[in-house]
């Protein structure tokens, strides 16, 4: 018998027993056995068909870029995991907090600069020292207004002699810092309403926290070797006393962000919806007892708020200090992860290009953060195949479920890396686990469907390709609980809870509710399948 007349064979016994056990006088045992089988199957195909709708419309929309936006841009995409929020925020609304916050504008440099002494007569009057203008100039200037704009962000950006676009998107942070830390609200609820306006449900943002006392102690304190005794004595200085101003910052900033959006009352905005967690960033670009003492603050802020669900490093990778002390800092974090094992790790790893560092400079930081800090996802990854026995390090990522967050637009414009020069398709290929993420949408001036449809361009994806990496944007998010998977980056089948359930159904039975219940994440999975139903029902 051919194992087609076998699956068959099998396939038509079922129904037959479940008839004769109920004709034995049984009913009552096999009918929730019956009608289990009856909705699953009916489940399985509601999805199938689901998928062939979709299938058929990103089809349809590929050829025309307009149409595949506005097909993409209304479909669920998960989370976002590799977002910087100051990179975030695009440059009008830097412009209107500088002008809120009565800042100059240094006209040379298309920089924010402090204001001199405001006049007693009129304490809304911003006094500008000589070649800078109040930013509130801006909205009466439209030539200054739109070069701020080209400054912070890439908008039209154009390589010359000695300015690279790698240059110019890093230098743009530099050029609209300066403003005051009470519009953090105001950034979660652009971010926010951007996210939701795509079909976006969760955002892990990388945030840098206040850490000027953790930096002055480490350079009271000095550099010190023994890692054991440098935590110890950092703690003993006070480190801690950072962590509940931190905390205390998240907190107005949420408060604002609720209030703008009406979070909790009748006309609440839809952004509400979209939840939000942090990652607290290290700048690694700084001294070797700076980077100890805010990985170490980090860590602990971690510890004490839950909305910090993980640490990253991040400023450029090519950067002296961020080369020289690369390996340093893998045993940084390494040491002090023995102490905080429920913090999670994703680092920016082989953000690196040919000719940015020198070729024996590319060989191993992707390899370093996996195997040394055992970091759960890689930001961006793009050199793999020039790191030491490549084949090995994607199998590797593979076999451990490593995720790496792809951002293309920023590859293409940080390092010149696109098409068939990214590793993306290698990463799929080798089973490595990937999404998609927006890394400074902002400054890029993207968003997150954006990098859908580069995608789908550059790589031929089809819409089960899509399904499978928003899936992967939930199941390797950071927010604590079980996955509603029964096995890690498998989307064919759920935890036995939920396992009679229609996948995302309004309604879910009394053993899936109590389970998503205890589960952030698999509360997270489950809407995202209530959201895919309802995008495919609507197709």
């Amino acid at each position: 018998m051919t194992g087609l007349a076998r699956t068959r064979s099998s396939d038509s016994f079922q129904p037959f027993l479940s008839r004769v056990v109920c004709l034995g006088g049984v009913l009552l045992l096999c009918a929730p056995w019956a009608w289990a089988q009856t909705k699953t199957r009916h489940s399985a195909t509601a999805q199938a068909e689901g998928e062939r709708r979709g299938t058929l419309n990103l089809e349809a929309a590929r050829t025309n870029p307009l149409e595949l936006r506005n097909f993409l841009k209304k479909m669920p995409k998960g989370a976002d995991l590799h977002n910087h929020l100051s990179g975030a925020v695009y440059a009008e609304s830097w412009i209107r907090a500088a002008a809120e916050d009565h800042l100059c504008v240094n006209l040379a440099s298309l920089s924010f600069a402090k204001p001199q002494a405001r006049s007693e007569k009129d304490s809304n009057e911003t006094n500008c020292g000589s070649g800078t203008v109040a930013a509130a100039h801006a909205y009466e200037d439209q030539h200054l207004f739109d070069a701020l704009i080209d400054a912070f962000s890439m908008r039209g950006f154009v390589p010359s002699p000695g300015v690279t676009g790698h240059d110019h998107f890093f230098d743009a942070f530099a050029k609209f810092g300066g403003t005051d830390h009470r519009h953090l609200g105001e950034w979660l609820d652009e971010v926010a309403f951007r996210a939701n306006a795509q079909n976006e449900q969760y955002l892990e943002l990388m945030h840098t926290p206040e850490f000027a006392h953790a930096a002055a102690i480490a350079s009271q304190i000095g550099w010190q070797q023994d890692f054991a005794q440098f935590r110890d004595t950092l703690l003993a200085h006070g480190l801690r006393d950072e962590v509940a101003t931190a905390t205390n910052a998240l907190n107005e900033a949420e408060t604002l962000r609720q209030k703008r959006e009406h979070c909790g009352q009748p006309d609440a905005a839809s952004a509400c919806r979209v939840q939000i967690r942090y990652l607290c960033q290290v700048l690694r670009g700084f001294s070797k007892q700076q980077v100890f003492a805010q990985t170490l603050l980090c860590f602990e802020t971690a510890m004490s708020d839950p909305r910090f669900v993980g640490v990253n490093f991040v400023m450029p990778e090519d950067g002296y200090i961020s080369m020289s002390d690369y390996a340093l800092h893998m045993r940084i974090i390494a040491f002090l992860h023995q102490f905080y094992p429920k913090v999670r790790l994703t680092l920016h790893a082989g953000e690196l290009a040919p000719g940015l560092v020198p070729y024996e400079g590319l060989c191993c930081h992707i390899r370093l953060a996996v195997e040394e800090a055992q970091a759960e996802r890689i930001g961006h990854g793009v050199d793999v195949m020039y790191e030491d026995r490549p084949h090995e390090l994607l199998k590797e990522m593979a076999r451990k479920h490593i995720l790496v967050e792809i951002s293309l637009t920023s590859n293409d414009l940080i390092l010149g890396i696109s098409g068939k020069d990214h590793p993306f398709p290698l990463y799929r290929q080798f089973g490595v686990p990937v999404a998609l993420a927006t890394d400074d949408e902002g400054v890029s001036r993207i968003d997150l469907t954006h990098e859908y449809v580069r995608a789908v361009q550059a790589y031929g994806l089809n819409y089960r390709d899509l399904k499978h990496i928003v899936r992967t944007s939930i199941e390797h998010s950071f927010l604590p609980g079980e996955s509603l998977w029964r096995a890690h980056d498998n989307f064919t089948a759920v935890i036995s809870a939920c396992g009679k359930d229609s996948l995302g159904n309004d309604k879910p039975s009394s053993s899936c509710a109590a389970f998503l219940e205890s589960s952030e994440k698999a509360a997270q999975q489950w809407e995202l399948e209530r959201r895919f139903r309802k995008f495919e029902f609507e197709l």
